[in-house]
């Protein structure tokens, strides 16, 4: 096995980590989930932009007469890239004591402010940072106020 495979494997054994992760296990870490609402997409563009470019090294191995196990890492690292830039649904996943919002863990303690913006986005403000969560359908925002209500 080469370098370039190891990096290949270690790439994709990474994506589908995070596919596991973001479809499985957030779901019962902290506490299980009790409100999860789909988020927009942010763009398929980088997702599109990343395929295509894996196709291209697939179609580079194959022409080149490469090695199979390289295209066999290479096919799995475009399928797994595939799935989470197009199948996978981003998800606000609330919880008892805060939320998971992009994979990464947000206690409630830590919102100093919640705006709601013109064109739909609720933004919490946490410090010095804030969080842009735009919700696929606009009914969703008052099931988060009505969750945030009723759990604070």
């Amino acid at each position: 096995m080469s370098f370039t495979d190891i990096i290949i494997l270690v790439l994709t054994l990474a994506f589908f980590a995070f596919a596991l992760y973001d479809e499985f296990i957030i779901n019962h870490l902290k506490s299980p989930t009790l409100l999860s609402i789909p988020l927009l997409r942010r763009s398929r563009a980088d997702g599109m932009i990343f395929v295509i470019l894996v196709a291209i090294l697939i179609w580079n191995n194959v022409q080149t007469q490469g090695s199979t196990f390289t295209t066999w890492l290479l096919s799995a690292l475009a399928l797994v890239g595939f799935y989470i830039f197009w199948l996978r649904t981003p998800r606000v996943r609330f919880k008892k004591e805060g939320f998971f919002f992009s994979g990464l863990w947000t206690p409630y303690s830590r919102i100093t402010a919640m705006n709601l913006s013109e064109d739909g986005v609720l933004v919490f403000q946490l410090g010095e940072r804030r969080l842009l969560i735009s919700v696929r359908n606009i009914d969703d925002l008052e099931r988060i106020y009505k969750f945030m209500v009723s759990n604070q």
